[in-house]
């Protein structure tokens, strides 16, 4: 890590920022956009765009209008416009990449709902806004102690606070509707703050909290990935994976999105192959299609009557035996095309000692004879009377 929040500490051990890819200081944060026009010079008469993008807590960013003319550059902490008040965020693109950015993601560019920027945030402004911050742990900690006591069948994933300190949004996860139009009037009683509900999905809780995946890496959702796409089981069906839902769902409960990152090669791959279904007509049966290796080319197939025995046909055998099926034909047997996909294996290394065996040593050594005849002689002195006696 780059930052300085997530660099190494004096001991060696990495300091981690704990944010879930939103670092503090921009240095390694997942949404950050490299501005490649930064070293490029307008030309004469061309006056800046005047729109900047902001970040601000976890994945949050859009975009206000700069109608004041600040010199704003990214890593600039400014106070920006709300529905009542202000927040706080931080710069994180300037220049024509926000025009670039802002037709992407199709927002608008007059109207009522851009929102500007008031100014750069003075110290009091960052000071009241990071001991905002500091309390969302110890708020979200007793908002769920209220939604528990009222039965509410709903979990308070995050909170966020406004810039200001007047308002709180509570991020929830539900499986059904929920009223909580009781815990809001709690809430606000205890907190003092303007109380906001906002339901998200499972991916988004899972994009907010972060976690680590069954492959041992951090959570693509909250590193990296920035869109979800949805994610289906034919995904796992073209790519030959075993419908088994303890597998194939994520940390979020859905199913994994690195299923959609090899589908498209997996798609590519399958348009010139023999679909699954294909059925084989020979004098000796009807053949049925058990498995497929699409990189290979390879299609196993067995009899209605023998489903223990298969048989490997390349991908252009079975074309062959198709078009012979259209033409009312039939071969003899798989066991023709099968016998000329035998490959024998070519030994590279043959190991005559035995010293690779994983079992070489369950087997207690033997003693050796030598050993055998020393303990004899031992035992014999010990027996032999002495002369004297």
């Amino acid at each position: 890590m780059g930052c300085s929040s997530c660099s190494t500490g004096k001991d060696g051990q990495p300091k981690g920022c704990k944010n879930n890819g939103t670092c503090g200081t921009d240095g390694c944060n997942k949404l950050t956009v490299f501005d490649w026009l930064s070293n490029m010079s307008l030309p004469n008469g061309e006056k800046p765009f005047d729109f900047v993008e902001v970040r601000f807590k976890n994945s949050r960013k859009e975009f206000f209008k700069n109608t004041e003319s600040l010199t704003l550059s990214i890593g600039d902490i400014v106070a920006t416009q709300a529905q009542s008040g202000h927040d706080i965020g931080m710069v994180t693109l300037t220049g024509e990449l926000v025009r670039v950015q802002m037709k992407k993601k199709k927002a608008p560019f007059s109207g009522e709902e851009v929102c500007k920027v008031y100014r750069k945030a003075s110290q009091k402004d960052i000071d009241i806004w990071q001991k905002c911050r500091d309390r969302e742990e110890e708020i979200k900690k007793r908002a769920r102690e209220i939604a528990i006591v009222l039965k509410l069948q709903m979990k308070i994933s995050d909170v966020e606070f406004q810039g200001d300190g007047s308002k709180a949004t509570f991020y929830y996860t539900a499986e059904e509707r929920v009223d909580f139009r009781q815990l809001i009037k709690d809430m606000a009683k205890a907190f003092g703050i303007r109380i906001e509900m906002r339901q998200i999905g499972y991916r988004q809780e899972a994009q907010r909290l972060g976690g680590v995946g069954s492959c041992g890496r951090e959570l693509c959702c909250s590193t990296w990935l920035t869109d979800f796409r949805s994610v289906s089981t034919s995904a796992a069906r073209y790519q030959q994976l075993s419908l088994n839902p303890q597998k194939l769902a994520g940390q979020c409960g859905k199913l994994k999105c690195c299923l959609n990152y090899e589908l498209d090669t997996y798609l590519d791959a399958l348009k010139g192959f023999p679909s699954q279904d294909t059925k084989l007509y020979t004098e000796k049966g009807l053949a049925y299609c058990q498995k497929t290796d699409i990189f290979k080319g390879l299609l196993w197939f067995t009899y209605k009557d023998e489903p223990s025995n298969w048989h490997v046909l390349s991908k252009d055998q079975v074309k062959e035996v198709l078009e012979k099926n259209k033409k009312k034909e039939k071969v003899a047997s798989l066991e023709e095309y099968a016998a000329d996909n035998i490959i024998e294996e070519k030994v590279v290394f043959e190991n005559v000692v035995g010293q690779d065996s994983l079992t070489r040593f369950d087997q207690p050594r033997r003693k050796s004879n030598k050993n055998r005849n020393r303990n004899k002689k031992r035992r014999n002195n010990k027996n032999r009377k002495p002369k004297n006696a």
